[in-house]
């Protein structure tokens, strides 16, 4: 049997040869590249590479060592994409995203759109970002809003897209898709839930309570303790503060800010009940313009990939290679596609950044489908 060193040594020198032959492959690659920019061709030829794959994957000689060999040469083919990517955006052959940069947002007489009514999260979101005085108005659903500024009747909306606590607002991850509208800004608001009731109501009188499924979600610990009251889901805890007023019953209470008490003249039956004290919710502006401003230094984007075994990781390694800060990543089931997803991820950056450029354009050709959603 060999000593350890003298097979340490011996791998030593196939590493030495394996990096040699990297090196060499990736020269040629840069060949590639240079013949993909006079001719236009397309980096990535998925036909070609599984062609390639299975061919190297059949010459390993058991089963484990096939499963390495496609492996290692998916790693080696991406990388090569990766420089091309690199080599193409640096000649200048790149299509730009179908953004145009301006110096900052133009609010000042723009009109905002907000879901609920008086007293709306949403509300407070919008008068935080766009200020007091700004010109606003309420629709019943966010599907409204996003149709007011598709239509022009809005220049901005302003939608809750996840809480601290309750995690994402999906519908809005999925009107996002469906509409060609773009963010262009972002609020997060702290959130103090309340349970407010008519004047003369009390505490005891209580068998009823209504508010937003994820304000109800957000309190789950107190109203765990109060069992007997029944859980009532509406469209908005401004609704549900503006249904108790409206009803009159002193057995009903809604879940809301205390700011909206005092708009519809309610009474702060208990405050602060929310799971979390530090609960917020990050709200977005969006338009239908497709802006960004030029300090912009976040950007949203969602993606289709193939359902096969490491899309996922691959797509993400675009980040990796060019030196990009992820944030999150969500995933929301592809209609009409059973078991199929759609990623959701914002990361750090600005669409004139080169490296957001190189990861944009491997996401564009190596991907089923790409939306820039924002840049912000």
């Amino acid at each position: 049997m060999k000593d350890l060193k003298e097979l340490r040594e011996q791998i030593d020198d196939i590493d030495e040869q394996i990096v040699s032959l990297y090196q060499k492959r990736m020269d040629i690659s840069a060949e590639v590249a240079a013949y993909k920019i006079s001719t236009g061709k397309q980096v990535f030829d998925r036909e070609r590479e599984q062609s390639k794959l299975k061919a190297l994957t059949a010459l390993g000689k058991n089963a484990f060592n096939r499963h390495g060999i496609r492996e290692l040469f998916e790693q080696i083919m991406s990388m090569s994409r990766k420089r091309q990517y690199q080599l193409l955006t640096e000649a200048g052959k790149l299509d730009k995203p179908d953004f145009t940069e301006v110096d900052r947002l133009d609010y000042q007489k723009a009109r905002i759109v907000f879901q609920g009514t008086e007293g709306a999260y949403s509300q407070l979101a919008l008068k935080e970002y766009f200020g007091e005085n700004a010109d606003s108005y309420h629709v019943e659903t966010w599907r409204d809003a996003m149709e007011a500024i598709t239509a022009g009747e809005a220049d901005y909306a302003v939608l809750p897209i996840e809480n601290s606590s309750a995690g994402i607002v999906s519908e809005n991850y999925d009107l996002m898709v469906e509409y060609n509208v773009c963010i262009v800004g972002e609020q997060i608001i702290k959130i103090d839930h309340a349970l407010l009731g008519l004047p003369e109501a009390e505490l005891s009188d209580i068998t009823d309570v209504y508010s937003h499924p994820q304000a109800l979600m957000q309190c789950g610990k107190y109203l765990d303790a109060h069992r007997s009251w029944e859980r009532h889901s509406l469209k908005n805890t401004a609704v549900s503060a503006q249904k108790i007023k409206e009803d009159g019953k002193r057995h009903k209470a809604a879940i809301a800010s205390a700011l909206t008490a005092e708009i519809y003249g309610l009474k702060v039956l208990e405050a602060c009940i929310q799971d979390n004290r530090s609960n917020a919710t990050r709200f977005i502006i969006v338009s239908a313009r497709r802006i960004f401003t030029r300090d912009a230094a976040k950007i949203s984007v969602c993606f289709e990939i193939p359902h096969e075994s490491g899309s996922l990781y691959h797509m993400l390694s675009h980040f990796i290679y060019n030196g990009i800060n992820m944030n999150r990543i969500e995933s929301r089931p592809v209609q009409d596609a059973a078991w199929e997803y759609r990623f959701f991820i914002d990361f750090d950056g600005n669409l004139n950044d080169a490296a957001v450029q190189n990861a944009l354009r491997g996401l564009a050709e190596e991907t089923i489908s790409l939306k820039i959603l924002g840049n912000y």
